[in-house]
């Protein structure tokens, strides 16, 4: 399984992913799942994957060398789009390519074709744009409805604390911060996601890459994160008040005295006695 998530804010944008692919008493596997491409002051195009690995490595392939057909009728590639959006179609074209060269075969052994895509950057002239690409090759596009983020792979542990805290406006090295601190939740409920992990922090309108670590065991930022976080945790609900339940504290009483507030449902019922 995988762990990734991509944030689009004001400032730029920011990369991170695990790279544990299987998980097993005897067998832990790990491939990168961060593909970079950049031509500097030109365009930086970050790839984040999940799912079935030879899908998604059979797509990155085939990315080298896949266009589209530009409205002027000339060949677009990674190298020569216009626009994100481009970018999208052509990580698009490729994954519907390897759909119809294997999903057949894949389908007869009983195994899904499962690949989901986080594609971002900037090209040069337009600003930054981040896309979530799936299986079908379609797309969706961050920034709207307010939504500033994707997450692909393992997504539910981390996401609470991603909802909490990052806004567009959020600033660079806090959101990278806190893309760390929802990794470290995932890591703690999930065996599936493991070190290392590759981070990558873009600035807006940079056009090269110069913020990217690889981050294992060993990172004594990251092994802060993993001790601390934890720690606060439990000193934030260690500060919270227990419910009352015999009403001596109206402010935090689990009761309800109010005649006006509205009753989703009757009082619950015991069942006391067989039938």
């Amino acid at each position: 399984m995988t762990y990734c998530v991509a944030m689009r804010l004001n400032a730029g944008l920011v990369f991170l992913s695990d790279s544990r692919t299987n998980a097993g008493l005897d067998q832990i596997s790990t491939f990168r799942k961060m593909t970079v491409y950049e031509q500097p002051e030109d365009r930086v195009i970050v790839m984040l994957s999940a799912g079935n690995l030879a899908i998604t490595q059979a797509v990155k392939q085939l990315l080298g060398s896949e266009q589209i057909e530009g409205p002027d009728g000339k060949a677009v590639t990674l190298w020569n789009a216009k626009t994100m959006f481009d970018v999208a179609r052509i990580v698009g074209s490729a994954i519907r390519k390897v759909y119809a060269r294997d999903a057949e075969a894949l389908q007869h052994h009983g195994i899904d074709f499962n690949c989901n895509l986080i594609v971002g950057g900037q090209i040069k002239g337009e600003t930054m744009r981040l896309f979530n690409v799936y299986a079908a090759g379609n797309f969706v596009e961050a920034g709207i409805d307010g939504v500033c983020y994707f997450q692909i792979g393992e997504s539910k542990y981390g996401k609470p604390v991603i909802d909490r805290v990052v806004t567009p406006n959020t600033p660079l090295q806090e959101a990278a911060k806190c893309a760390l601190i929802s990794m470290d939740s995932t890591l703690k409920s999930n065996l599936s996601v493991g070190l290392p992990l590759d981070l990558m922090v873009y600035e807006a309108d940079a056009l090269k890459v110069d913020k990217v670590i690889n981050i294992d065991d060993t990172n004594a930022y990251f092994r802060m994160i993993r001790s601390s976080w934890g720690q606060r945790l439990r000193q934030v609900f260690d500060s919270i008040p227990d419910p009352s339940w015999s009403g001596d504290q109206p402010d935090l009483s689990t009761h309800t005295s109010s005649s006006s507030q509205l009753q989703a449902m009757n009082p619950l019922t015991k069942i006391q006695a067989p039938g």
